[in-house]
């Protein structure tokens, strides 16, 4: 038996790490003929982008590119983690930093004071902003895809309209540029100093809260069970007495929340106001950062870096000579790959246990001995969930 256990955990951390492997090295193959096929040399390509993404002020910049990007990938996954799929995490947080940069430029508090209102603020808009969503699809079983998609243009209309000059908004001396009044400078957020290769934003700290907390309540306590066990069948929560209606509306706000936040290292850190040109999109990257990470917050803070380090490599690559285009075809590489590669594994891990199965009952039949004996071995489900 203990040779048997033995040689399971050893499959067990083969498929772990087939999957992964299996998706760098198809994504690599794939981009390879990609660049091959615009005209170009792929081993120069990997060449310059390793090079100088290991620049210290590309660190930097990945860095806190990634620091948005993972929290945009956990206000995905909490949803996932519950099957709900809240497209609308990119108006969430956009309607939250602007209401949070409102609030900002109004108060004359002190930092210590202003900041965790400003936070606060934006935390409570992405969640009221999300429960629409949820309330609808529990009140009247509205899709929460639709019902989040929608609300993203709500969201713009409303932003467009309130941001123009005589309403919140104001005009830069040049005339160009439509923003909130200015944060005053007790309300930014702290910094490191990284010397030449610049500031790495202070909220990276927050980031990693926000990922310990959720691994914590995901995967430690009951609500994180009984969110995770809705997800994998709500009919089997419901009989277990878990309020299916709750926890849908619960968790959709918990991830608007978590969205609210997505804007808040751009405007603690960065720009310090929401301007017409605050990033967008930001949202529908942390879906692909999710599905990455298969949702643990470790893979999400390695999708989120991966993420950042693309962005900043490929953009280089542009400026030599490479087509503008292949930021966004080795990113749709990389994710249909992962996805593709885990299935696999998925489907032969599966397949492995039920042909130990099947041995163990032959040598219990052959040795009469009551199969109530045999290794139990976890079901799909319980695969999955671990």
């Amino acid at each position: 038996m203990k040779n048997l256990t033995s040689r399971i955990d050893k499959e067990r951390l083969f498929l772990a790490l087939a999957a992964p492997v299996l998706a760098i090295v198809a994504a690599i193959v794939v981009t390879t003929l990609v660049i091959m096929a615009t005209g170009k040399d792929p081993v120069a390509a990997f060449s310059d982008m390793v090079s100088y993404g290991s620049a210290s002020d590309s660190q930097v910049y990945i860095l806190n590119k990634a620091t948005t990007y993972y929290l945009a990938g956990v206000a995905v996954a909490v949803g996932f983690r519950m099957n709900l799929f809240n497209i609308g995490v990119d108006g969430q947080y956009r309607l939250a930093a602007f209401f949070a940069a409102v609030l900002g430029g109004a108060l004359t508090l002190p930092g210590i004071v202003a900041v965790p209102l400003i936070i606060l603020c934006a935390m409570v808009t992405g969640a009221l902003w999300a429960a629409i969503a949820g309330i609808l699809k529990v009140t009247r079983g509205v899709s929460e895809v639709i019902a989040t998609i929608m609300l993203n243009s709500i969201a713009t209309a409303v932003i467009g309209y309130l941001l123009q000059p005589g309403q919140l908004g104001q005009l830069d001396q040049a005339g160009t540029l439509v923003s909130t009044r200015p944060l005053p400078k007790s309300s930014y957020f702290f910094s490191f100093d990284a010397g030449p290769a610049g500031e790495l934003w202070g909220f990276i700290v927050i980031a990693a809260l926000v990922g310990v907390v959720y691994w914590f309540v995901l995967g430690r306590t009951r609500f994180g069970f009984d969110l995770r066990t809705v997800g994998r069948s709500d009919s089997a929560a419901a009989a277990s007495g878990v309020s299916v209606k709750r926890m849908v509306a619960t968790s959709m706000v918990i991830s608007g929340a978590v969205a609210g936040l997505i804007g808040m290292p751009t405007l603690l850190n960065d720009s310090h106001q929401f301007s017409s040109d605050f990033p967008t999109g930001v949202g529908f990257t942390g879906i692909a950062i999710a599905l990455l990470g298969r949702n643990h917050p470790v893979g999400i803070a390695l999708g989120a870096l991966l993420w950042g380090f693309l962005e900043r490599t490929t953009n280089h690559l542009e400026f030599q000579g490479y087509d503008k285009e292949i930021l966004g075809v080795i990113q749709g590489v990389i994710v249909l790959c992962v996805v593709i590669a885990y299935e696999l594994v998925r489907r032969y891990g599966l397949r492995r246990q039920q042909q130990r199965v099947g041995a163990e009952l032959a040598v219990a039949q052959a040795a009469g001995t009551a199969p109530d004996t045999v290794t139990a071995v976890p079901t799909e489900k319980q695969e999955v969930a671990r």
